[in-house]
C-alpha cells in the first residue's frame, strides 16, 4: 500500500511505518507546482550574473569563486564525487530507507530548487526497495550530513552501491537500471539541495526513537511482572499520588502498572499482614523513573517531528523568490533531542538492572531461591544473565555522555561550530538494542520469579505475556546455556510481542503512546 506524504504534516506514524515497512512512498501531487516553481527561480539565477551561493559559485570556503552557466552541471556533480568520503560500517536497511523519505520531504516543501524530477527518482528507488549503501560515519552534524548525504545522491547518479530488496550491494548503476529507474543528471544547485541537509541525523534519531519508546513501554510490563514476583505493593501506583505531582509521564506509567496488576493473586496473597513497609525505589518508584524517561522521549519526538518535515538545505528560495543564504542543515535541535533519548535509555536500562539484581538475590526477593533456580548450589540459574544485564547497563550509561556539547571546527574555519548530531543520534541504535537485551533478561527473571510462586498466580493481563515468553524461552530448571534465551527475550522486546500480548487478552490496558500530533 502506497504512503502518501503531505509535507510538513507527516506524522510520526508515518515515520514509523517507514522503517518498518518496505512500500512505496510518495508527495502529496499538490507540492508539484511548489517544486517545479522553485526549480524555475534557480534556473532563472543560474543563468544570471549576480552570484547566488552554490548555484553559480562554489560552495563552503570557496563560495566567493564564480563558476559560468555553462559549467554549473559539472560543479553539481562534482560536489556529489568530491563529498563521497564516508567511512565505516553501511547503515541499515531501514535507516537508509527513512532518510530517502525524509529527503523526499523535505524537498516536497518547494523551497530547494529542485525539478520534480529528483523526488520522482526518490519515489523510484522507495518503490523499489532500492537502498543507497551508506557509510555510518562521516558527519559532523553541520553543513549537513554532508558525506553520507553524497553517498546517498551518488547512486542516484548511476554511482556508488546499492541494495534492492535486501539483495548484496551491486553497483548503483546496475541497481538503478533493474528497478527500470535512469541515473539523474543534475541540474543547479541538485547536488547542494541533496546533500545540505539533516535527514541522516534525523533518519538515525528517528529509528531509535521508536526503537526506545518501545522498550521502554514494554519495561512497564516486565516491572509489573518484577513487583508481582518479588511480592511488592500495588499501593505506590495510586492515581492520587501521581496526580498531585502532575506529570504526564508518570500518571501514564502509574496507570499502566496499576492495570497490568490488576487482580493478581500474587498480590493478594500478602495484602494484609505484611511486615515489609515500602519496597525498593526500583520497585516503588518505577512510575517516577519511567514516566520521566516517557515524557523525555516525547519532548524528543516532538523535535524530530518537526526536523523530519522540515527544510534543511541551503541556500533557500523563499516565498516572494529570492535566494538567500542561512544555516538550516545545523542540526543543533537533532543532537540535543538524541541526547535526551540517549539519557532515557541509560535510565530505564538502570532502574531495570535493579529489579532483576533484586529477584536473584535472596535477601531482596521475598522468599525466592537464590538466582531464581529450583536447586540453588549444583545450579547457578540467572546468576550471570544478571551480570549481563549490569554489563549492557553500564555500556549504555557510558555511551549517555552529551555528544552536542562536543564541536570542533572543520572547512578551514568556515564551518566553526557543528552539532555532532549524527554521533548522537547513530550510537541510540546500539543502545536501543542493549536496552532491549536489559528488558528481556528482566522478562526472563520475572517470568520465572512468578512461576515459582506457584500456586498462587500473576494477574489476567501478565498471564498471556508469561505464555509469550514461555514460548520463546523455557522455564529454567537444570543449567543450560542461556545466551540463545536472552537473544529470543531481547527480540520480544524489539518486535513488541510482550505488548501484543496484553492486547489481545484485553484491549483496555493503557499503555502510553508516543503521542506528538500529526
Amino acid at each position: 500500500m502506497t504512503l502518501w506524504l503531505t509535507p510538513n504534516r507527516v506524522s510520526l506514524d508515518d515515520l514509523d511505518r517507514i522503517v518498518r515497512v518496505t512500500g512505496p512512498v510518495r508527495l502529496d501531487p499538490a507540492t508539484r507546482d511548489a517544486v517545479a516553481a522553485s526549480a524555475r527561480r534557480v534556473a532563472e539565477a543560474a543563468a544570471g550574473d549576480t552570484p547566488v551561493y552554490g548555484v553559480n559559485t562554489g560552495v563552503g570556503k570557496l563560495a566567493s569563486l564564480r563558476i559560468p552557466a555553462a559549467d554549473t552541471a559539472t560543479l553539481q556533480r562534482n560536489l556529489i564525487l568530491s563529498h563521497c568520503a564516508g567511512t565505516g560500517a553501511p547503515l541499515p536497511a531501514p535507516v537508509a530507507r527513512l532518510i530517502l523519505a525524509l529527503k523526499l520531504v523535505s524537498l516536497g516543501r518547494g523551497a530547494s530548487g529542485v525539478r520534480p524530477e529528483v523526488c520522482d527518482l526518490l519515489e523510484g528507488m522507495l518503490a523499489a526497495d532500492l537502498l543507497p549503501v551508506i557509510p555510518s560515519q562521516g558527519s559532523v552534524g553541520a553543513s549537513g550530513d554532508l558525506a553520507p548525504l553524497a553517498h546517498m545522491t551518488a547512486v542516484m547518479l548511476g554511482e556508488g552501491e546499492a541494495t534492492m530488496a535486501g539483495s548484496p550491494p551491486r553497483p548503483a548503476a546496475r541497481a538503478l537500471a533493474a528497478a527500470g529507474l535512469a541515473p539523474l543528471t543534475l541540474g543547479p544547485k541538485e547536488g547542494l539541495a541533496l546533500i545540505n541537509g539533516t535527514q541522516v541525523s534525523t533518519a538515525l534519531a528517528l529509528t531509535g526513537l521508536f526503537g526506545v519508546w518501545r522498550a521502554a513501554v514494554s519495561s512497564l510490563v516486565t516491572g509489573a511482572l518484577s513487583a508481582d514476583a518479588a511480592m511488592g505493593s500495588t499501593v505506590p501506583f495510586h492515581p492520587e499520588i501521581h496526580a498531585l505531582r502532575g506529570h504526564p509521564g508518570q500518571i501514564d506509567a502509574a496507570q499502566c502498572l496499576a492495570a497490568l496488576m490488576e487482580g493478581s493473586g500474587i498480590r493478594h496473597s500478602h495484602q494484609d499482614g505484611d511486615a515489609r513497609v515500602q519496597d525498593p525505589y526500583c520497585l516503588r518508584c518505577q512510575p517516577q523513573v519511567a514516566g520521566a524517561a516517557l515524557d523525555l522521549l516525547r519532548q524528543a519526538g516532538r523535535t524530530l517531528r518537526i526536523e523530519a518535515n522540515a527544510v534543511t538545505d541551503n541556500p533557500l528560495v523563499l516565498a516572494d523568490g529570492a535566494i538567500v543564504s542561512g544555516g538550516n542543515f545545523h542540526a543543533e535541535p537533532v543532537a540535543f533531542a538524541a541526547d535526551q533519548i540517549a539519557l532515557a535509555v541509560a535510565e530505564l536500562g538502570s532502574i531495570a538492572q535493579r529489579r532483576i539484581a533484586l529477584l536473584v538475590d535472596p535477601a531482596l526477593s521475598h522468599g525466592l531461591p537464590p538466582f531464581l533456580t529450583p536447586e540453588p548450589g549444583l545450579n547457578s540459574g540467572l546468576m550471570i544473565a544478571e551480570v549481563t544485564s549490569a554489563a549492557l547497563m553500564s555500556e549504555n550509561r557510558q555511551r549517555a555522555a552529551p555528544a552536542s556539547i562536543d564541536s570542533t571546527p572543520t572547512s578551514a574555519n568556515q564551518e566553526d561550530h557543528v552539532s555532532m548530531a549524527c554521533h548522537a543520534a547513530h550510537r541510540l541504535l546500539a543502545m536501543a538494542r542493549n536496552l532491549e537485551g536489559i528488558i528481556g533478561i528482566e522478562a526472563m527473571a520475572a517470568a520465572q520469579g512468578v512461576e515459582l510462586r506457584a500456586p498462587l498466580e500473576t494477574s489476567p493481563r501478565l498471564r498471556p505475556v508469561i505464555a509469550v515468553i514461555r514460548a520463546a524461552v523455557p522455564r529454567l530448571g537444570a543449567d543450560r546455556v542461556l545466551a540463545p534465551d536472552i537473544s529470543a527475550a531481547a527480540g520480544l522486546v524489539r518486535d513488541g510481542a510482550l505488548l501484543e500480548a496484553v492486547a489481545a487478552e484485553d484491549d483496555s490496558v493503557p499503555f502510553p503512546r508516543l503521542g506528538c500530533p500529526s
